[in-house]
């Protein structure tokens, strides 16, 4: 492990506290009465911050990098956003000692001498808990549910969420050993909670959320100061009074020295998810380190050996992929293996471990020497009965009791070691030097074997199997290769890293560089194929790279010649298409009976002429295939109409279709949809696609038409919007209505054809829909004072559900809303006018018909007024209206109800002005409005508490849907057991009535001659049999309606009674006029009631009935 400074600076002040944000890309510094923001890739001071007024002591990140905390002598904690700008101030009762974030539910911790505070930003409160000690640091556990708390007194308290205390832990020093640092390890992967505990009794201790502690104490023989675990908590930094920051690893192991310092080390950290390292020290220094782990391992035939979390080493079997751990509690320092053997140096001993058994597959080591005694080396090597320390220039060989046997020293630097087997106690190393020189050694030997010397520095070695030929990479990343007899170099390869030879076959070798795996068979080209890492191994068949720190094995085919392939023509033909001879290596194949090879190598090249040469006896197959690959290549070098044709004739339509699609060849593509067969139906799925792709969709259509796909056709017709041809398809075939009608509807809805939407809805049978559609149409319309669109749309909803009620299930629920429906039209519909006299500079209507409209809305608002509907502006126009038609008690009334609601500011005067000035009118009505009930001749009071009905007889008035004024009709009913039917065709009849014989008297006196009628009401009664009807009992609170006998009807002309056809389950309606003079005309779609000069007018105005819409070229209903 080694500590490489990244940057440094100096602030004025002690740094006590730093923390980083979690994405690691800024730092945040306590120094003195400052925050310092620091950019960690560079070391620039991006802003210092100033909030507090004495010294920061403690500083902490929320783990959503949302906002940090800082607290200070001051007494203060400030929370500060990820902008650097302070957004919150809180105080305690002393100076905070530290604050943490819950990391999950990020719940601030903040510690002073005396007590400690919890806050949250969903509370926006603390709540504070008091403490019997000064609480000196504080640490939450991963899943945030225990926030432990080290003390003064040397106890660790770890409280709940709450802060309620669960376990208490102390430590044995008491007061003289004061805890001064604790965290908690953040790996997911350990099972329990383990606490790390400083205290300045100078241990390091390990304890489970329980409160048992884990091992014994370490001693650290220095005050901590800080302790900081790693991102995945493998590896530990403590800091403090010895002016340096020590690795250790999780369990405690010291492991080196990160940095150090020139005075105390208050703070250190990790950066997260990196290996970077910052350490805040007491003269003010920052210092951020990168902290780089060298790979220590060892590596003989299949068995691979290396360090893991520094403390532990791991053997692995690379053909097996079995894994064995050592643990050995201590700093790996060095790894070797040989054969049965394995070795281990730690900082103070060398442990030797031999396996259990001679077999190839066993796992099981034990220890076999320790050599206890303290070594400084750069390479280590293990044989069968020794141990070899490279020291600079200098080998030294120990037997394993740890007696020196022998020793050499080189000419240069050792870069390279490695044994090459013999017998045991008497093997053989290869040696490469810095100076170029490459030697082998015997181990019971003491002179030095120089094989051979280049002018290049050795970066890498390896002898062949025979020992005849060594492989060499230089400091150039050449690989060099040399017959050690003659020492001619025999060839050499640039972009190497490493080199192995095959352990099994003499001419074999691989070497690893440029991202590429390399290897040479004897004579022949280099093979290459990619590859990260480099080469250690290659055993056999297999070849073992290591990258970063992983070992990986590769698998190679073995040369045909060594499996024992007996056709050598097979086997040069072969060697010849690889050096290029093809039309040679065509003959080979021909010859030796293999013509499909020769056939398979000139497709591969794209050499088609030659190919055909190959074709066998006409074979069908091959020439489909021939053509297929000679399409593919015309593809691949940007030839596509060629390729077309190819796959054409080769019958790969589908592959021609693709083409010609993703070119827009759409005449490409109609010829090739005309020619197939309709039973080829993917291919033909496949044209209509990119028909509509491409925006051609006749022949979209033509296509599906073909193959009989009648749903993708209406579904076409749907989605190019060609609603005609979708229509007439749906006539032919009823069961495609949903899917017409359904995005018929929704389309018209995006383009604001909102009725016709609604239409469609309705006729595609989605009842639900067009009532929703119809409900925000009425809504949009009251909120944009569109009042006579709300009354059309209330109208239209309220027939909707007479629709809906003829399903008995629904048919309560949907008359009552039907009646609400038709209540609110007729509401909107009156309003429209006062809404346009009240608001619109100019009216065009008709006094009278304002008075009338105002009155009959007054008496229908008894209830809740509807959305939109002012009643201010009713009253203000019934007061105006009346005072100016003579009704002067209905307006004082107006005007005193109009006092009790708020007025806008636009009308207060106009008001407060009528309301003077109907003082001095009379307190009366004049008699000219009084409303007349055609039923029992009473004149009805302009207020009328019943509401629109007669205060004698209680019959309904009926109103004019134009002038509102109260029309000479009067609604009967049937008697029970006469039908509709029956009742419209008795009527029709028109009995002749019996002439009445006038019963005159003539009288004569002085000068004037007399004519008198003499005819009483009852004759006129017995005379019609309807008005016989009228007369009810006098003074009865209850509404006795008119009911009518066959003989009535049969004495009624058709020209007298209006009849409301409703559709079922609404009865017919039947009304008399009484005065059959006087013209009614009643719209035969909303069955509304017009004088018939007003309908007239309105009609030719709009073209349509005022009220529902209905076109005057409408004939039906």
């Amino acid at each position: 492990m080694r500590a490489v400074l990244t940057w440094r600076d100096k602030a004025e002040q002690c740094i006590y506290d730093l923390a980083f944000k979690p994405d690691g890309t800024q730092l945040i510094l306590a120094a003195g009465n400052r925050l310092l923001v620091y950019d960690t890739s560079d070391g620039t001071l991006l802003q210092p911050l100033k909030g507090h007024k004495d010294t920061v002591y403690c500083v902490a990140y929320a783990k959503d990098g949302k906002r940090f905390a800082s607290g200070s002598a001051d007494k203060s904690i400030i929370i500060w956003t990820s902008k650097l700008e302070g957004i919150l101030k809180y105080t305690h009762n002393d100076s905070i000692q530290c604050v943490s974030y819950n990391p999950v539910t990020h719940q601030l911790a903040s510690c002073s001498s005396s007590d400690f505070g919890l806050w949250s930003p969903e509370q926006k409160s603390v709540s504070k808990h008091k403490s019997n000690s000064k609480i000196t640091c504080c640490s939450w556990t991963n899943d945030g549910q225990y926030l432990a708390l080290g003390m003064s007194n040397g106890i660790i308290s770890i409280r709940n969420k709450n802060g309620e205390e669960k376990v208490k832990i102390e430590r044995p020093g008491g007061s003289l050993s004061p805890i001064w640092s604790i965290c908690w390890n953040p790996s997911r992967e350990e099972h329990n909670d383990i606490l790390a505990v400083a205290d300045w009794g100078q241990k390091l201790s390990f304890y489970q959320l329980s409160g048992k502690q884990i091992g014994k104490d370490r001693p650290l023989n220095f005050d901590p100061c800080c302790i900081s675990y790693f991102t995945k908590g493998e590896y530990i930094l403590v800091g403090g009074s010895d002016k340096q920051v020590s690795l250790f690893t999780k369990d405690g192991v010291r492991l080196g020295t990160v940095g150090e310092q020139n005075s105390w080390v208050w703070t250190c950290r990790v950066k997260p998810d990196s290996n970077y390292v910052v350490v805040g020290c007491q003269d003010g220094t920052i210092s951020f380190y990168q902290l780089i782990f060298s790979t220590v391992h060892g590596l003989y035939k299949d068995r691979y050996a290396y360090r893991d979390s520094m403390t532990d080493v791991i053997v692995q079997h690379l053909i097996t992929e079995q894994k064995v751990r050592i643990k050995c509690r201590e700093l790996v320092k060095k790894i070797a293996i040989y054969k049965n053997r394995l070795a281990i140096q730690l900082p103070e001993k060398i442990l030797i471990y031999e396996l259990y058994s001679d077999d190839s597959a066993d796992m099981h080591y034990r220890v076999k020497e320790k050599i206890v005694k303290k070594f400084e080396c750069n390479l280590l090597v293990v044989c069968a009965d020794h141990i070899i320390l490279c020291q600079e220039k200098r080998l030294q060989c120990l037997s394993f009791s740890g007696v020196r046997e022998r020793e050499w020293q080189m000419e240069s630097l050792i870069r390279y070691i490695k044994v090459i087997g013999g017998p045991a106690g008497r093997e053989g190393l290869l040696v490469g030097l810095k100076n170029g020189q490459i030697l082998k050694i015997f181990v019971d030997n003491l002179f030095a074997i120089v094989l051979l010397k280049q002018a290049t520095a050795v970066r890498c070695l390896d002898m062949s199997a025979s020992r005849n030929k060594l492989a060499v990479v230089d400091e150039n990343d050449t690989c060099l290769v040399y017959d050690i007899h003659t020492k001619e170099l025999l060839f050499q390869e640039p972009n190497a890293n490493s080199v192995a030879w095959n352990t099994q076959c003499e001419d074999m070798l691989c070497f690893s560089g440029g991202g590429y795996l390399n290897i040479k068979a004897s004579t022949f080209p280099v093979h290459q194929q990619k590859l990260q890492g480099f080469v250690v191994g290659y055993n056999g068949s297999k070849i073992f790279c290591l990258h970063v720190f992983s070992m990986s094995a590769v698998e190679v085919p073995q040369e045909r010649k060594k499996r024992g392939e007996s056709n050598n023509d097979l086997f040069l033909a072969d060697v010849f298409s690889y050096q290029g001879k093809f039309h040679e290596a065509a003959k080979l194949y021909k010859r030796s009976g293999h013509e499909n090879l020769a056939l398979n190598m000139y497709t591969d090249l794209c050499m088609f002429e030659y190919a055909k040469d190959f074709l066998g006896s006409g074979d069908p197959k091959e020439t489909k295939m021939l053509i297929t690959k000679q399409a593919d290549w015309a593809r691949n070098i940007n030839e596509p109409k060629a390729a077309v044709e190819m796959y054409i004739s080769a019958g790969e339509h589908a592959k021609a279709i693709e083409i010609s699609g993703s070119h827009g060849w759409v005449d490409m593509l109609i010829d090739i949809a005309r020619k197939l067969d309709k039973a080829e139906r993917e291919p033909l799925l496949m044209c209509a696609r990119y028909f509509k792709k491409l925006d051609s969709p006749g022949y979209a259509a033509e296509t599906y038409l073909k193959i009989g796909d009648l749903k993708s056709l209406v579904q076409l017709y749907v989605d190019t919007k060609r609603w005609d041809e979708a229509f007439a398809l749906g006539e032919k075939h009823p069961e495609f209505k949903d899917d017409i009608y359904v995005p018929y509807a929704q389309w018209l809805a995006e383009n604001d054809r909102f009725e016709e939407a609604q239409k469609a809805f309705h006729k595609a049978g989605r009842q639900g829909e067009a009532v929703r559609v119809l409900e925000q149409l009425t809504h949009n319309a009251v909120v944009e004072s569109r009042f006579n669109d709300a009354a059309y749309y209330y109208w239209m909803l309220s027939m909707q559900c007479l629709d809906m009620a003829q399903d008995p299930a629904q048919k309560d629920v949907m008359l009552d809303k039907f009646h609400h429906f038709q209540h609110l039209a007729e509401l909107y519909h009156g309003y429209q006018t006062i809404h346009r006299y009240t608001e619109e500079p100019f009216s065009f209507d008709l006094p009278e018909t304002l008075f009338n409209i105002s009155k009959f809305l007054l008496h229908s608002l008894t209830k809740a007024t509807p959305l939109g509907i002012s009643k201010v502006n009713t009253l203000f126009t019934l007061a105006k209206q009346s005072k100016a038609l003579g009704a002067y008690k209905l307006a004082r009334h107006a005007y005193d109800k109009l006092r009790g609601l708020q007025i806008p500011a636009r009308i207060q005067k106009s008001i407060e002005l009528g309301t003077l000035t109907i003082r001095s009118k009379p307190f009366h009505d004049s008699e000219e409005l009084v409303p007349l009930c055609y039923r029992c001749s009473t004149n009805n009071p302009l207020l009328n508490n019943l509401g629109n009905v007669c205060i004698n007889c209680r019959q309904p008035f009926i109103f004019s849907a134009s002038s509102y004024e109260v029309l000479h009709l009067v609604e009967f009913y049937l008697e029970e057991g006469i039908t509709d039917e029956e009742a419209v065709a008795l009527i029709d009849l028109e009995a002749p009535r019996h002439k009445r014989e006038g019963k005159w008297q003539e009288t004569s006196s002085n000068n004037s001659q007399t004519l008198r009628l003499d005819e009483t009401m009852d004759s006129i009664g017995e005379d019609d049999p309807f008005t016989a009807k009228l007369s009810f009992e006098q003074g009865g609170s209850e509404f006795v309606p008119v009911v009518v006998s066959r003989s009535v009807l049969r004495s009624m002309s058709r020209r007298d009674v209006l009849i409301k056809r409703w559709p079922p389950p609404l009865q017919w309606q039947y009304f008399r006029s009484l005065l059959p003079d006087a013209s009614i005309t009643m719209c035969p779609s909303c069955f509304q009631m017009f004088h018939s000069e007003d309908y007239e007018l309105l009609v030719l105005q709009h073209a349509c009935c005022p009220y529902c819409r209905r076109r005057i070229d409408d004939t039906g209903p």
